[in-house]
């Protein structure tokens, strides 16, 4: 097997809301999407990689008492599949020591060319759950908020679903920028679409990160906007039919 280094931003020791159980959350720097909520936006620069996957885990492997039967190891960003060769490493390593894995993404980089899909095929054979960041379903307005079309990541998730792939949806809610009725209509028939999803959850949009933006020498595009309420985040949830599933 190579040795390959990721560039890893942070580690969580005991993630609760990142996949089953509780989690060793690794979060990656380097992310190409520049989300106008984003509240991890020093994850967004690339670095060199300094850290062995084999290191990693090991380092992983240690909080291992604390996952019982339904935890494991998730990895997050920044955006993970810009490192997916120490991915695929991490996550190899990680099923030959009987551990539950978990990839958090917002699928940006998803194509089908090579070399990118072969290396993507390799990692989902080691990759027990993908959690999966929808942030907005309408083309022209995911450029607006990301600077990215969402034509590849919405291709992404047909992928995930032809492969059975267990999938948990993610969607923050940003009050009037992606959560018109009419945007979350066809977020649920896209949805509704797809046949491997065994969780939608619906995340408030709120400004814990807003002072990163400030650090970084950047004006906090969402100024202003207030986090959802409860009753809206409800509506949401209604307009996503999230208890069904």
């Amino acid at each position: 097997m190579n040795h390959y280094k990721g560039s890893i931003h942070s580690i969580e020791t005991f993630g609760s809301v990142d996949g089953p159980g509780v989690r060793y959350v690794i979060f990656m720097q380097g992310c190409h999407m520049r989300c106008q909520f984003c509240h991890n936006a020093d994850t967004w620069k690339e670095m060199p990689p300094t850290q062995l996957a084999s290191d990693v885990l090991k380092k992983a492997l240690r909080y291992r008492p604390y996952w019982k039967e339904g935890g494991g190891i998730t990895v997050s960003g920044g955006e993970p599949l810009l490192q997916i060769d120490f991915l695929i490493e991490l996550f190899t390593l990680a099923k030959q020591a009987g551990v539950h894995t978990a990839l958090d993404t917002c699928g940006q980089p998803f194509t089908k060319e090579a070399p990118f899909f072969s290396k993507l095929e390799q990692l989902m054979k080691v990759t027990d759950l993908v959690l999966l960041d929808i942030k907005q379903i309408d083309e022209s307005k995911h450029k607006t908020l990301t600077g990215w079309t969402n034509t590849n990541i919405l291709e992404f998730a047909r992928y995930l679903d032809a492969i059975h792939k267990p999938v948990w949806i993610r969607h923050v809610t940003v009050p009037g920028i992606n959560d018109s009725d009419d945007e979350l209509k066809r977020l649920d028939a896209f949805l509704s679409s797809l046949h491997n999803i065994e969780r939608i959850e619906v995340l408030p949009y709120h400004t814990l990160g807003a002072y990163k933006w400030k650090q970084l020498g950047m004006d906090y595009p969402l100024e202003g906007i207030e986090p959802p309420s409860q009753k809206q985040i409800q509506h949401v949830n209604e307009m996503l039919h999230t208890q069904k599933r």
